[in-house]
């Protein structure tokens, strides 16, 4: 009976202990916008004559100290006044409400180093009990970049080349695809045993019929961006062989690499060997 009356006791007394709560794990927000942390409290009184709120974050390094973000100061004797630390002056500020029990963090002007973990801790006298904190991730989330497409390898009858395309930019990290597209801006499917991994297109055995426009597509949840490439597929460097002349005529021959061989009889002004 005893243990049962203690057990009541704690439970009561928990439930009536301040309370500071982060309704989520983590927020997302997009480079240069504006994100709101929520943070609310319920504390054990309603109405208590000092009250400090404050807003830190992790630093980079786990060795140095948190960073101060502002801190909130709410006294029943005199106007309540907010301290934002130089480094988030004009970027950091607090939406806050006594008496409906919150205060939230907004910043502006988001950079990817603002990804980081921040922390609401409110304090008020002979209210120590239950959770006086709490935490959350953000993750400030970046457009991709213009990627960039280049051709590896050289775009010749036979041969086996990559298209590749790739943003500098972009959190989440992209993801890539390729469209082809023919000389009349038709869509069309890569060619058979094409392969697409990763931003890199592999094309084998290219011809005429590999030509065309391809259009990579780098995107993420925020947005995406675009790259055009234009594949012209060329035959492969010919050799002209002269064999005899006759009466201003050549007979020549000319060989794509390796060892294709053809005839061909030409007036001198044709002739470049």
């Amino acid at each position: 009976m005893i243990v049962k009356i203690y057990s009541l006791y704690a439970v009561i007394h928990l439930t009536s202990s301040l309370t500071v709560d982060i309704p989520l794990q983590s927020y997302e927000f997009a480079r240069g916008g504006t994100g709101t942390i929520p943070c609310n409290f319920k504390p054990q009184k309603a109405d208590n004559p000092s009250i400090i709120i404050s807003w830190t974050a992790n630093p980079d390094n786990p060795a140095d100290s948190e960073i101060d973000i502002l801190r909130y100061y709410h006294f029943s004797s005199t106007t309540d006044n907010v301290d934002v630390s130089d480094e988030y002056t004009n970027r950091a500020s607090l939406q806050v409400d006594i008496v409906k029990g919150w205060a939230n963090l907004m910043l502006s002007s988001l950079t990817s180093k603002d990804s980081r973990v921040y922390q609401c801790d409110v304090k008020i006298p002979k209210d120590t009990q239950g959770k006086q904190s709490d935490i959350t991730t953000v993750v400030v989330l970046v457009a991709p970049s213009k990627p960039i497409c280049a051709v590896q390898g050289k775009a010749e009858f036979y041969q086996n080349i990559s298209l590749t395309c790739r943003s500098e930019e972009g959190m989440p990290a992209p993801t890539y695809t390729w469209q082809r597209y023919d000389v009349s801006n038709n869509p069309r499917q890569n060619p058979p045993m094409a392969t697409d991994v990763n931003g890199v297109l592999s094309l084998y055995n290219i011809s005429t019929e590999t030509s065309g426009y391809y259009i990579c597509t780098s995107a993420n949840k925020i947005s995406n961006a675009s790259c055009i490439l234009t594949l012209a597929v060329m035959p492969r460097n010919l050799r002209l062989h002269e064999h005899w002349s006759l009466d201003n005529w050549r007979l020549c021959s000319f060989s794509p690499p390796p060892d294709d061989h053809y005839l061909l009889l030409l007036p001198p002004e044709k002739v470049k060997v």
